[in-house]
């Protein structure tokens, strides 16, 4: 069947609607009190406090499309099905259905609302191990729906277990849907897993049961209730309901990837230059969403800010190629936005500021690129003077890593002048590199809202404090821009042009520590987003919300009310015990934006 994006994201929502679910609302890019992720990567970050029993002011049925991005697989970009930015269609049970509802409600939505052939489908399931059982249970729903047994894979946790986001939290087995692209269907799990390497079957919907926690110690214990976290990507199922090979062929990327190869002065080539293109389109869109968000960021050499600065360089290195001179960034964003702007209308309203970033960081690109081809064709002339042909691992790998330059422009200048490049060896160094960041990456984002350690927890409310002291004693337009919580400290970003001086800093201390000396109460009760604005509630009133929210109400001893915000918990029941609130550290982010980071003592 033919259909738009726009038909797709409602038929989703209306199915589950009419299956008892609520639709809530759609959540920042950037995560919300959580150092787990950098990034929102799938729906369920929002519901991590409700997989283990809270209750969620929406009911246990829940519904929406999250935009989300992913760079884990960031050298995958560029195929057929690959992209940083995505949108993932999901719906949550919240210790309400499980696996036979679940797979049957998938199952439903794929083939009669959307129409796929059944006989184009097949599923994977998770094939057991220490942690947890073969899954054969999701394997007999999966038959009882319609799928044969023959066409039902058994594979490994690298391919059938989500989770945690990060080093903890909820997590468990998953089973997959699959489209049969080309071919026939695998005749068993080895040859299932190589055809889709191959993109000749493509995955279009995960169900992942969420039955266990990942504790700090890395063992796996059950959840107090079985939830069902389902997702479903939109490129990709638009790709397949229009009978395309690949996401950038559907309506949401088709007019992106076109304006990349009307700028391209090679006489654009489909086979030799489409990675490049492709890898333009996705990481200048993902850029824009991230500039575009309500918690905007901007190019950093630290956490959301790096990963953007890469996303904007490496879409500059691929222009490059292409024969893209000067800047062009600006360009395709606008196509992002004149194409996106509908369901997010946040890009246009702040598109004055990303047209800006970009720029400002195409021209500091720019001038890296020139420092790094007078260093090459220095180094060139070293060598050349040496009697060598070959310029080593090593310096291919400095350009690299202090001048950003890209492996393929190395390679296209040495060849020009002669020199080859020790390339496996500099392949051998980006692994080493790789690997390192990754395991630091691992180091640093530990903790998070999703173990709910005491400690954590304490810290979350007296987040609260910190913004709403700050609303009190500087500026009542003070907002939070971000927070990053784990059981040893509070790092929390808000907007400002100017450094707090060192009064305001122990003033909002011993605000704060008035509140707890109050050994103030913390309740918590559900109204209609509606009836929150009106109570007076603090909020970020974009479409994150679904239509009732929780409202914490931190009230001391004396009859103050501390602080009333809109939130998803958990926090401390009472302000007593939760020791001595002292300002650690202050810092700028980016402009306009500072940070301090704050301990309970």
């Amino acid at each position: 069947m033919t259909i738009t994006s726009e038909e797709l994201r409602e038929k989703h929502v209306d199915f589950f609607k009419k299956n008892n679910h609520v639709e809530i609302g759609n959540a920042s890019l950037i995560p919300e009190n959580d150092p787990t992720v950098l990034f929102t990567t799938a729906g369920m970050q929002q519901l991590v406090p409700f997989f283990d029993g809270e209750p969620h002011p929406n009911g246990k049925r829940l519904v929406n499309n999250q935009k989300c991005i992913r760079t884990g697989d960031i050298d995958d970009v560029g195929d057929q099905w690959h992209l940083s930015l995505f949108e993932m269609l999901g719906n949550w049970s919240l210790g309400d259905y499980f696996k036979g509802e679940a797979i049957k409600l998938s199952f439903e939505f794929v083939t009669e609302i959307l129409g796929i052939s059944k006989d184009k489908l097949s599923a994977s399931v998770f094939e057991g191990d220490k942690d947890a059982p073969r899954d054969e249970e999701a394997a007999k729903f999966w038959e009882k729906v319609g799928v044969p047994k023959e066409r039902i894979y058994f594979l490994p946790k690298g391919e059938n277990w989500w989770g945690p986001a990060g080093e903890t939290g909820p997590c468990g087995p998953n089973s997959e849907m699959f489209f049969l692209i080309s071919g026939g269907h695998a005749k068993d799990a080895k040859e299932f897993m190589e055809r889709g390497e191959k993109g000749e079957i493509c995955e279009i919907r995960n169900d992942v049961f969420l039955a266990y926690n990942k504790n700090k110690e890395g063992a796996f214990e059950k959840l107090s209730q079985n939830n069902v976290d389902n997702g479903m990507g939109l490129e990709r199922t638009i790709a397949v309901l229009n009978g395309l090979d690949n996401v950038y062929e559907t309506d949401l990327l088709k007019t992106i990837f076109e304006k990349v190869k009307e700028l391209s002065n090679v006489g654009f080539n489909i086979d030799t230059n489409i990675k490049s293109a492709r890898i333009i389109t996705d990481h200048v869109r993902a850029a824009t969403f991230l500039l575009g968000d309500p918690k905007g960021i901007v190019p950093s050499n630290v956490d959301q800010g790096y990963v953007l600065r890469k996303f904007i360089r490496r879409a500059i290195r691929h222009a490059r190629l292409l024969g893209i001179q000067g800047s062009f960034c600006k360009q395709i964003s606008e196509k992002v936005i004149e194409r996106m702007n509908k369901h997010y209308p946040n890009l246009e309203k702040n598109k004055k500021f990303i047209f800006s970033e970009l720029a400002k960081e195409e021209e500091k690109f720019s001038i890296a690129l020139e420092n790094g081809t007078k260093k090459l064709e220095k180094t060139l002339g070293f060598l050349k003077s040496a009697g060598k042909k070959e310029l080593s691992a090593k310096g291919a790998f400095d350009l690299y890593q202090s001048n950003g330059f890209p492996i393929e422009m190395t390679r296209e200048m040495c060849s020009e002048k002669g020199f080859a490049v020790d390339e496996k060896g500099f392949e051998d160094l980006l692994k080493g590199h790789q690997e390192l960041s990754r395991k630091g990456a691992e180091q640093k984002f530990k903790g998070g809202l999703a173990d709910n350690k005491e400690e954590t927890t304490k810290l979350h409310t007296a987040a609260h404090l910190t913004i709403a002291a700050m609303k009190e004693l500087i500026n009542p337009d003070t907002e939070q821009k971000g927070a990053n919580i784990n059981a040893e400290r509070l790092r929390f970003d808000f907007n400002s042009d100017e450094r707090l001086t060192d009064e305001q800093l122990r003033a909002i201390e011993a605000w704060v520590n008035e509140a707890i000396a109050s050994k103030a109460i913390v309740s918590m009760e559900v109204l209609s987003l509606a009836d929150a604005k009106k109570s007076g509630a603090h909020g970020v009133f974009d479409s994150k919300y679904g239509d009732n929210v929780k409202v914490y109400t931190i009230t001391g001893s004396n009859g103050k009310v501390y602080s009333k915000e809109i939130c998803g918990g958990p926090h401390v029941e009472t302000l007593a015990g939760m020791g001595t609130y002292k300002i650690i550290k202050q810092e700028a982010v980016a402009a306009g934006i500072k940070r301090i980071k704050a301990v309970l003592e």
